[in-house]
Formats: C-alpha cells, structure tokens, sequence
C-alpha cells in the first residue's frame, strides 16, 4: 500500500489547471532532437534550469496525451519531459533496437513479457539498482515488496512497476447479436464455440449477408485468445508441476486440446482466416465494425470497443462473460501484477544525483494532484467530481480516451495508491469488466516460475519460445500434425529446453 506523500499538503495549493510556459516535447515514435537538460544544469540568466526527463512509453490509444495534460504534469514536477511514444504493435521492436544500438532513453518501458530480453544488460550492469535508493522518498518506499520481488533480478530491484489485477481476461461478445439469435451469454466452452458458430452461419445482423464471422483474433499466443482458451481447457499457466519436475505448458494434453479447438474454428471458417498475421488494431476494428462477434482478451478492453462501436452502428451492444466453464472446471491463467518496469539506463544517467532527481519525478507523479490529473485529466473537461468522488460521464469519454488515456501508462502502482480519488460514476462496461476481473482472483492459475530465475531460460528463452509459437501456429492452421509438433518439442529440449526445465524444477522444490 503506498502512503499519502507529505508533499500533498504542498500540492493542494497548487493552481489546479495552470498550463505550464515551457513546451513539451511528445512525440509519437519520432528521435528526440535533445537529450540535453540534466538535472542541475544552469540557464540562461543564472537560475536552474528544470531537469529534462526522457522516456520511451508503450501508446495504447491512437494519439499521445495532449499537450495541455503533459505541460500540467511539468509544471507540477518541475521537469521537463521527453516522450517517446511508441505504438504498442511495434514497441517490442523499437526497444530491442534501441538496446541492441545502445540508444535507450534515460527511462524505458519494458513489458513483462519483454523483461526476459533486458535481463542479460542488466546482470552486465546496464541499469540502475534502484532498491537502495527507494526508502529515500515518500510514495516508492511505500511500494509493494512483493510485486518488486516478482521481478527482480537474483533478488536485486531494478524497476518501477504498472500494476494489475491478477487476471483481466475474459470473453467480449456482441450482445445485440445474442439477443437476434436468441442465445445466452456462454458459461461453458461448449456454448462458447456454439455462439461462435452461429455467429457465423445464422446472418447475426440480419441484412441477409454472409459477412459475419465468431472469433476476431491476432497474433499473439498470449495476449490474443490461445492461452485464455487453453486456461479453459485446463493447460497450466507457462509451467505446470508433475511429481519432482515442472514440464512446459505446451507438453500437456489441455495444450494440445486447445490447438485442436482453434485448429476447428479455422477449419470451419468461425475465426479470421488471416489471425496468425492480423494485427491487434484489425482485430478491434473487426468487432467494432461488425465483421466478428466475439474478442478474447483483456475484459477492460469493452468500455472502448464499446464506445467505437455505436459510432459505426448506434445499436450495438456488448456484454462479456469471465467464467467458462471446461473439463477441469472454471480456471483462468493470471499473470504478474505488474503489466511492466521502468528502467533506468546508466549511460544515459552518469550520476546518482540524476538518478535520484527521475526517481523523485516518479515519487511525484504518485501524488494526489498529479496522479488524479494522470488518471483523470482536467475537471470540467474530461471528469465532473460529486461528493468528493470522480464522475466519469459519457459525453466527456472521447476526450479522455483522446487526450488523456495514454498517460495511463507512465503511472506507478496506480491500483493500490491511496492518492488517487476512486470513482463513483463511471462508465457502467468498464465497471463491470473491473468487477469480473475481481471475480476472476477466484479461479485464477498462476505461473508457479513467476518468482524462480533460470540462467537458460534468461540467454536462450526467446529464441527457444519461437520454435513453440510458430509451431502453435502451424498445426492451429493444419500444417503440422501432432507428431511433427512433438518433433518440435523435441527441438526445443535439445536446444536449451531441458536446461530450462532442470533449473526451475531445481529451484521450485528448492523454495
């Protein structure tokens, strides 16, 4: 739980809505022109000129945050700010090159599923231990020690963590549909693939085309539908324990059941053809636009389909189901609680007084009044406050969706900041996907490696994981049957797999 900052009686006289006259520089996925400014620096007339804060950031929204919200935020944390904002679809390419380039920002966003690519730099000492330096400042010392350990590296902290729920992943459906066709929201795998089906055969618009199909998908094995579907079906979460030893996700059968339900919705026509190329943006677009009824993934999604999707069509409506039930009952795989680190480069920052000035920038944006501004934007603009709550109304959406949402990435520990106002009218799809994912903390299967380090798994897991994920692919798109999927299984245990598979269960059953 982070503690209210001592500052907050400072920030509260803050001017609430004063612009600041220095200029931001955001900057969607463009080079930054100036990497000057470090803390300390005299101006120009002798007074010290306000540290310059690069950042490279995840943009999950089509547009950075606006201009008026980032010059706020300077203003409030006497810095200036340097962001680049980089489409999500492409980040993970961007950040390897500027690893491998040796051209990261002072502070870079790595996401939990990228960590595995910065840990070899940071065991070579590329980026800040910041443990030590955590105690020293209000709201970081208050941070979640187990969320540090869960990704921290042979016990060291090197990260700010963006926290989440255990589990957002659940099922979107097009309601309207299910109402036309006179079907329930699927409880079971079996009703699932049902809807899916009918979505696709039975007109579920009703203008006499064939031009409906179940599932919008994309190529992500994660993050997409595979690994909520093979949950359902009963697969462990990366790792499951058998005896004295763990075995891979992908060696047993719920795996293998899962591939044979994807490889049938392919067979069938029930899912894009085109998922194993199609990008997250095609996918939404696919539901929003009324071409699939059905998107599986992150629940908190539906507020914003839901919002793109009456523009298109007035009459549509989504609902979303988190509890399917399979052979082994109600089971969803979770993951870390934090969605990603901030890191800090020691190239880029030379000195520990630099250093403690980000850190500083970090604690601040915890604060109620930047932390509120973070999260909500501007009063009268983006959110109403009654009763000493946040009111989120419908008609300002499109404004905070468009000029506020994507700094929702740059926030630290947001879930559990006591600073941070709570809303008492939202919007009732988002509402309602944060409260199945409360109910999914019943049921959740966690990663019982989430915390265990394999040296194996850290120099060769990525490479490894492509020989499982384009062999996913290919017999989900019936080019493979199952004996030569084994084949690559096999490969993968020669290559480094059975390395991987000795260290973890070594040090699982060393807990």
């Amino acid at each position: 739980m982070v503690a209210h900052s001592d500052r907050n009686e400072q920030s509260k006289r803050r001017p609430a809505h004063a612009f600041a006259a220095a200029s931001s520089s955001v900057m969607l996925a463009l080079p930054l022109l100036n990497a000057c400014g470090v803390a300390g620096e005299p101006a120009a007339g002798g007074t010290q000129a306000a540290p310059t804060v690069t950042i490279m950031a995840p943009l999950h929204f089509p547009h950075p945050p606006h201009e008026d919200v980032v010059r706020e935020i300077e203003r409030l944390t006497e810095v200036e700010l340097d962001i680049e904002w980089v489409p999500n679809e492409i980040y993970t390419d961007k950040m390897n090159t500027a690893l491998t380039t040796n051209s990261l920002k002072k502070v870079t966003f790595v996401k939990s599923t990228d960590y595995i690519y910065m840990k070899p730099s940071i065991r070579m000492g590329a980026f800040w231990e910041i443990g030590p330096y955590l105690q020293e400042f209000p709201n970081l010392k208050h941070l979640n020690a187990d969320i540090l350990q869960q990704a921290a590296v042979e016990g060291n902290i090197y990260g700010l963590y963006t926290e989440r729920p255990s589990s957002r992943q659940g099922v979107i459906l097009r309601k309207d549909w299910l109402d036309a066709l006179q079907l329930e929201t699927p409880r079971t795998i079996d009703e699932l693939y049902e809807v899916m089906r009918r979505f696709t055969t039975d007109d579920p618009d009703g203008n006499g085309m064939a031009d409906t199909i179940g599932l919008a998908d994309r190529n992500d094995l994660t993050y997409g539908a595979f690994k909520t579907l093979a949950s359902y079906f009963g697969a462990p979460n990366h790792w499951g324990v058998e005896g004295d030893t763990l075995v891979p996700e992908f060696e047993t059968q719920p795996y293998m059941d899962a591939m044979n339900f994807m490889r049938k919705l392919y067979k069938e026509g029930l899912i894009n053809q085109d998922f194993a190329v199609t990008s997250k943006q095609r996918q939404r677009d696919m539901l929003i636009r009324g071409q699939a009824g059905v998107y599986i993934g992150s629940m908190t999604d539906v507020q914003r389909l839901s919002d793109e999707a009456k523009k298109v069509n007035p009459k549509a409506e989504l609902t979303l189901s988190n509890r399917i039930e399979g052979p082994y009952g109600i089971r969803v795989w979770s993951i870390p609680n934090y969605n990603g680190l901030y890191l800090f480069s020691k190239k880029s920052i030379p000195t520990e007084d630099e250093l403690r000035r980000i850190l500083r920038f970090f604690d601040e944006t915890m604060d109620s009044d930047v932390a509120n501004l973070m999260r909500y934007g501007f009063e009268g603009r983006h959110h109403l406050v009654k009763d000493g709550m946040v009111a989120l109304p419908e008609e300002m959406s499109s404004a905070r969706v468009a000029e506020v949402n994507a700094l929702h990435s740059l926030m630290i520990a947001d879930l559990n900041n006591p600073n941070l106002m709570r809303v008492g009218e939202g919007e009732p799809l988002m509402e309602f996907a944060e409260r199945l994912s409360q109910d999914n903390e019943k049921f959740i299967v966690r990663d019982p490696t989430a915390r265990l380090e394999s040296p194996t798994y850290d120099e060769k897991g990525a490479s490894l994981y492509k020989i499982i994920s384009d062999a996913t692919y290919n017999y989900i798109l019936g080019h493979m049957d199952e004996a030569q999927f084994r084949e690559q299984i096999r490969r993968w245990r020669e290559n480094g797999g059975n390395d991987i598979i000795r260290e973890y269960s070594e040090a699982y059953f060393a807990q």
